[in-house]
């Protein structure tokens, strides 16, 4: 069955609020949504356009089209749409450029409140140079003044930042809202999920729509992976591998550094090694540009700190997206095995893999699930801000999850602890490694700094109520998003 409409309860609410606005004042606003591919732009502002109930043009860029198809595409989206009272009026000539086009647009909106919606709106401005500039003065001069809500769409992050940045034409303009996958809790509704069954299914989708109205109502993660090595073409593998392809054309430098980090690699060192050519590592002055790169502008690598009262090295390395980090990891290896018709051994493929990769990619979701208990006070440590991990040069010890007053230097720790997602409980033996670890973190004080532990198969009957100050499950997890 089909995947109906899940979540976006506060993105929905902020676009109406906006709308709103419109109504109240009858001067326009201008929203700028951004957030990477899949991840449910278009669908979220389709979705609050059918339910706001007011006139509305949706227009998508395509990439690669000229100047002159994208302005007389956008006039055959407005002729067709809601926003003309005479479709006669659009004039169906070639327009001598976005200036004559946002006058059209103009002079065809409704007195009463209407929504503009320009999706893939990097696209545009790739394809005109000026865009950004005559966009800005048709807004300042034609539109702002009307009753009207512009939605300006795009899953370049950076290019999506620059649009509203100080130095660029439309700063000041446009409100911002950055739209992330699905949550967790969010997951498990639209499938129908137990919260354990929902946290693998949120690890495997990445929360993105896209691979999510793909998955039957009520199937576990592997039972959906299993099926889907079935099928090549299916947007288990078609989601990532477009994203990746979107984001990385060429098999350049950039690319092998992220899939250096998406096989396992989180050290510069080891980064530096495998991202290499011809046997040598990639030299420092490039690995670090790319990395930053891949951090700050293209955000598909996150870049970890340890987290204690005195500063720690190294960073490590990780793909932010879980399920392009499944991809990288397993799925592109299965879906090769899928395309040689070979569903069995691509299945295997990705089961053999399954319970370390699991084991390692949850550790965000729980330090993220345990920060948002924190701000909601539901945290035996009211003070707790951050959740990080800790780990020394030698990895020995690695510290799953700190909690501390701030990061990545911490004023004072409230807890450490322990990430097990297994199929058996967290035991004696586990308690007693978490216990002599935790004494190496800088800022630990036995018995004032609690101890925490996040579990898929809870503890065993040696593992007493008092040996810890947190248990954290998969439904405290869940339980986290829903608060």
């Amino acid at each position: 069955m089909p995947v109906p409409f899940v979540g976006r309860a506060a993105e929905l609410s902020l676009l109406g609020k906006r709308l709103d606005r419109v109504g109240a004042t009858g001067a326009g606003t201008a929203v700028a949504i951004r957030g990477r591919r899949q991840v449910g732009k278009s669908r979220l502002v389709q979705e609050f356009c059918d339910r706001a109930g007011v006139p509305y043009v949706f227009f998508s860029a395509t990439k690669g089209v000229s100047p002159v198809e994208a302005m007389t595409a956008f006039l055959d989206e407005l002729r067709d749409s809601t926003l003309p009272a005479d479709r006669e009026l659009i004039p169906s000539g070639t327009p001598g450029g976005w200036a004559d086009v946002f006058r059209m647009l103009t002079a065809a909106l409704p007195t009463r409140p209407c929504v503009v919606v320009l999706d893939e709106l990097p696209w545009l401005a790739e394809q005109y140079p000026a865009f950004d500039g005559t966009l800005q003065t048709a807004w300042d001069r034609l539109l702002s003044p009307r009753p009207v809500l512009l939605l300006l769409l795009g899953s370049d992050l950076h290019m999506m930042e620059r649009l509203t940045a100080y130095d660029r034409p439309f700063h000041g303009r446009a409100d911002s809202l950055v739209l992330g996958p699905l949550n967790p809790a969010e997951t498990g509704d639209a499938l129908g999920l137990s919260a354990a069954d929902a946290i693998d299914a949120h690890l495997v989708s990445g929360g993105l729509p896209g691979i999510i109205r793909a998955w039957p109502h009520g199937t576990p993660a592997l039972d959906f992976v299993e099926a889907e090595c079935a099928d090549p073409a299916s947007p288990l593998f078609g989601v990532p591998e477009s994203a990746l392809l979107a984001e990385f054309p060429a098999p350049d430098q950039a690319r092998r550094v992220l899939e250096a980090v998406g096989s396992g690699d989180r050290t510069h060192a080891n980064i530096a090694a495998t991202a290499g050519s011809r046997g040598r590592e990639l030299p420092s002055g490039v690995l670090s540009p790319l990395l930053r790169r891949l951090t700050e502008e293209k955000r598909v690598l996150v870049a970890d700190s340890p987290l204690a009262t005195k500063p720690g090295r190294p960073a490590l390395y990780r793909v932010a997206d879980s399920n392009l980090r499944l991809y990288l990891a397993a799925l592109r290896g299965a879906q090769e095995q899928a395309r040689r018709g070979r569903p069995e051994a691509a299945f295997r493929l990705v089961r053999r893999r399954w319970a370390t990769w699991r084991g390692r990619a949850v550790e965000p979701l729980v330090r993220e699930s345990l920060e948002i208990a924190a701000v909601a006070g539901a945290l035996p440590w009211p003070e707790v801000e951050t959740v990080g991990g800790w780990w020394n040069r030698r990895f020995s010890p690695e510290i799953d999850l700190v909690g501390a007053d701030r990061s990545p230097v911490a004023r004072q720790l409230f807890f450490v602890g322990s990430v097990k997602w297994l199929a058996s409980p967290f035991d004696h033996h586990d308690l007693a490694a978490l216990r002599r670890d935790a004494i190496a973190v800088p800022g630990f004080v036995p018995g004032s700094t609690g101890l925490a532990v996040a579990t898929l198969s809870g503890t065993d009957d040696r593992v007493a109520d008092a040996d810890l100050d947190l248990v954290w499950g998969s439904g405290e997890i869940i339980g986290a998003w829903r608060a």
